[in-house]
C-alpha cells in the first residue's frame, strides 16, 4: 500500500492510548455503527464533529480514513462501498461541509450503493440566529435519501435516538442506499473518557420482499408464444448465479441478449456493443429487430440509440425486473416484476419452453459478427485519436483487473468495444455526472483485491483533481487520462456545433496533469501518438512504488471526424 504520509501509522499509534468522547450521543452513534457492522468511516476534518472523530479513531474495530475535501470524501466512500457492497460511513462537521456530500448521495441513491452520512450539527437553539457554520441540516437530502435520522442531544431522548439509529442502519444494509444521521452537539466538544457505555439498538421490523404476487404461469404463456425476445441488461454487479442463468437463456434461439460495458455479464451469444450493431439500421431492419417481449434489469442504460429504438418501435410486452422500483425507460412498461433477477429467472425457467429452431438470435449475431470484423479493420487503419487510444488501452489492461470508467465521452467510447470477460467494469451511471469519478475509482481501488485501472477524460479528471489529495491510493492504481483539450463529447452529439457558443460547451483549455502528479507524488508519463501510446503501455501496468498516470493527448479537431468515419465504415 502506497501512502504519502503517516496517517495510517499515526492512526494505529493513537489507538494504543485509547480515549473516547464523553458525549453520550457520540457514543451511541459509534455503538450503532459497531452493532450493524459498519467498520469503515471516512472523516473530513472539523471541530463540531470532534466527539465522533475522537470516538471512531479510537475504536479498534473501525478503520478510519481522513479525506479533507468532503465531495471527494463521499465519492471515495462510495467507491469502497461499491466494491465491498457494505455500508461505509462518512463524517463531517456542520455547515456547508455537509452539502458537498450531495453529488455522491444522489449517485448512491440511484445506483443502490449503501452510504451512511453522519453530519455534526449545532443544537437547534443556535440555528438561524447568525451563528457561524450553521445551516438547516435536518432533512436536507430528503429527495435522494432512504431515511433521515435527526437526533437530539438530551438523555431524555436516548430511546428515541436508538430507534432512529437502528432504522437508519438497517435500511442502509437491507435497501442498499444512502441514509443521513444528523447529530447536534453543544460545546464542550473535546472532553474524553477512558471507556464507552454499552447501547442496544432495536432491529426494526422492515417489510420483506413478497414474491407471491408474481404470476409465473401467465408470464410463461406470453413468453412461450413469442418468437422474438430481447433481454437488455443495464449496470450490473458481477454475479455468478445470474451469469449462469444468462448463459442458460442465451441458448434459446429466440432470445437475443443485449449487454453494455457495465453489465458485467459476458456471453459469446450476447451483443456487447449495442451502438455498433444498431447505428446504421434502416426502418425495415428495426422492425425485424423489434421483439415481442423485452425484459430489462440492472441500472441505467448508457446507449441513447437503444433507448430511441425501443421508444420508436415499442415491444408489445416490456417486463422490468427490480426489487425496489419500476423503471419505465422506454414508455411502454407492461409488467413490473418486483424481485431480484436471480430469483425471477431461476423460477421462470421451469415454466418456459426452449426454442432451438428459431433464427432470430442467429440472424442478429451474424450481423453483429460482420460489424465486429469491420470494427477490427477500422481500428487497424485509423490514425491517432480518441477512438484509436481506446482500442490500444482496452486491449492492454491486465486480465482480472477492475476497470473504472468516467462519464461523458469516455463511457460512450467504451461501449463500442468488447472487453475481456475477466475484467469487471464500473461507472457512476446513477446520475451520470463527471464529478467524483476519480475519487470513486480510488475508493474502489483501496477496497478491491485486484488491480484497478481508471480511464477518464480531461474535464472529469481536472474537475475532481482533489481526488489525488488522498493518502490511501494503492501503488498499483493506474489512471489513463485522455486529454483532448476539453469537452470532446460536444463535437459528437448533435446540436452544440450548430450554435455560436461552442467554447462554453466544450470548455477548451491547455491544462496537463504533470504538475498535479508532482504535487501529489504520482508517477507521470505522457503520450501523443500511436507509437508513443504503445511504448508507454508496454510497461505502464508493471509493479511500481507509486500509482501512475498516463496522460494521452489526442487531436480535438479530429476526434469527432474519426468517430463519424467509424460509424460510416461499419454500416
Amino acid at each position: 500500500m502506497y501512502t504519502k504520509n503517516n496517517i495510517n501509522t499515526a492512526s494505529i499509534a493513537n489507538k494504543a492510548s485509547v480515549c473516547f468522547p464523553k458525549k453520550e450521543l457520540a457514543q451511541q452513534v459509534i455503538a450503532a455503527c459497531l452493532q450493524f457492522q459498519i467498520t469503515k468511516v471516512v472523516i473530513s476534518p472539523g471541530s463540531r464533529n470532534a466527539p465522533l472523530t475522537i470516538g471512531f479513531s479510537n475504536t479498534k474495530k473501525i478503520e478510519t480514513y481522513s479525506v479533507v475535501d468532503e465531495r471527494s470524501a463521499a465519492f471515495f466512500a462510495l467507491g469502497i462501498a461499491q466494491q465491498t457492497r457494505k455500508p461505509v460511513a462518512v463524517l463531517c462537521t456542520s455547515g456547508s461541509a455537509l452539502l458537498n456530500y450531495y453529488p455522491a448521495i444522489a449517485e448512491a441513491f440511484y445506483s443502490n450503493i449503501p452510504l451512511v452520512i453522519i453530519s455534526a450539527d449545532r443544537p437547534k437553539h443556535l440555528i438561524d440566529i447568525g451563528d457561524g457554520q450553521t445551516i438547516r441540516q435536518e432533512n436536507v437530502f430528503k429527495n435522494h435519501i432512504l431515511f433521515s435520522a435527526n437526533l437530539i442531544e438530551n438523555s431524555k431522548f436516548t430511546t428515541r435516538n436508538a430507534q432512529l439509529l437502528g432504522e437508519a442502519m438497517q435500511l442502509a444494509v437491507s435497501k442498499q442506499g444512502p441514509v443521513h444521521i444528523n447529530v447536534p452537539f453543544d460545546e464542550p466538544l473535546y472532553e474524553t473518557v477512558s471507556e464507552m457505555n454499552s447501547y442496544n439498538f432495536p432491529h426494526i421490523s422492515l417489510s420483506s420482499l413478497d414474491n407471491s404476487h408474481i404470476e409465473y404461469e401467465k408470464l410463461a404463456q406470453i413468453w412461450n408464444a413469442a418468437s422474438k425476445k430481447i433481454i437488455l441488461v443495464g449496470v450490473q454487479y458481477p454475479d455468478d448465479a445470474l451469469q449462469q442463468l444468462i448463459n442458460f437463456y442465451a441458448e434459446d434461439s429466440s432470445v437475443l441478449i443485449l449487454t453494455e460495458t457495465t453489465s458485467n455479464l459476458p456471453n459469446s451469444k450476447a451483443v456487447d456493443a449495442i451502438d455498433q450493431l444498431i447505428f446504421s439500421l434502416d426502418e425495415k431492419q428495426f422492425i425485424s429487430l423489434k421483439p415481442d417481449i423485452l425484459i430489462t434489469f440492472g441500472g441505467m442504460i448508457v446507449s441513447k440509440r437503444i433507448k430511441k429504438f425501443f421508444r420508436d418501435f415499442s415491444p408489445k410486452h416490456h417486463w422490468d425486473i427490480d426489487s425496489k422500483k419500476a423503471t419505465n425507460t422506454f414508455f411502454c412498461l407492461s409488467e413490473f416484476i418486483q424481485t431480484t433477477p436471480v430469483d425471477f429467472f431461476s423460477k421462470f425457467k421451469s415454466y418456459t419452453t426452449f426454442s432451438s429452431t428459431n433464427n432470430y438470435q442467429s440472424e442478429w449475431l451474424a450481423i453483429r459478427d460482420k460489424k465486429r470484423a469491420k470494427h477490427q479493420t477500422f481500428f487497424e487503419t485509423v490514425t491517432h485519436s480518441d477512438f484509436k487510444v481506446f482500442s490500444q488501452v482496452l486491449y492492454k489492461i491486465p486480465k482480472n483487473s477492475t476497470l473504472q470508467v468516467s462519464n461523458s465521452a469516455v463511457i460512450r467510447y467504451a461501449q463500442l468495444f468488447s472487453i475481456d470477460k475477466s475484467i469487471h467494469v464500473f461507472c457512476n451511471r446513477g446520475t451520470s455526472g463527471i464529478d467524483g469519478s476519480t475519487s470513486t475509482a480510488i475508493g474502489a481501488a483501496l477496497a478491491s483485491n485486484k488491480q484497478t485501472v481508471f480511464i477518464t477524460g480531461d474535464l472529469s479528471f481536472f474537475y475532481d483533481s482533489n481526488a489525488l489529495w488522498n493518502a490511501y491510493i494503492p501503488s498499483n492504481f493506474r489512471i489513463v487520462l485522455i486529454n483532448n483539450s476539453g469537452g470532446g463529447i460536444f463535437k459528437i452529439i448533435p446540436g452544440p456545433s450548430s450554435t455560436n457558443a461552442t467554447d462554453f460547451f466544450e470548455t477548451p483549455h491547455c491544462l496537463t496533469a504533470e504538475h498535479l502528479c508532482k504535487m501529489h507524488q504520482l508517477e507521470y508519463c505522457k503520450a501523443y501518438s500511436t507509437e508513443t501510446v504503445n511504448n508507454e503501455l508496454s510497461t505502464f501496468f508493471n509493479a511500481s512504488e507509486k500509482p501512475k498516470i498516463l496522460e494521452i493527448f489526442t487531436p480535438s479537431s479530429e476526434n469527432d471526424v474519426v468517430l463519424k468515419s467509424y460509424f460510416n465504415f461499419i454500416k
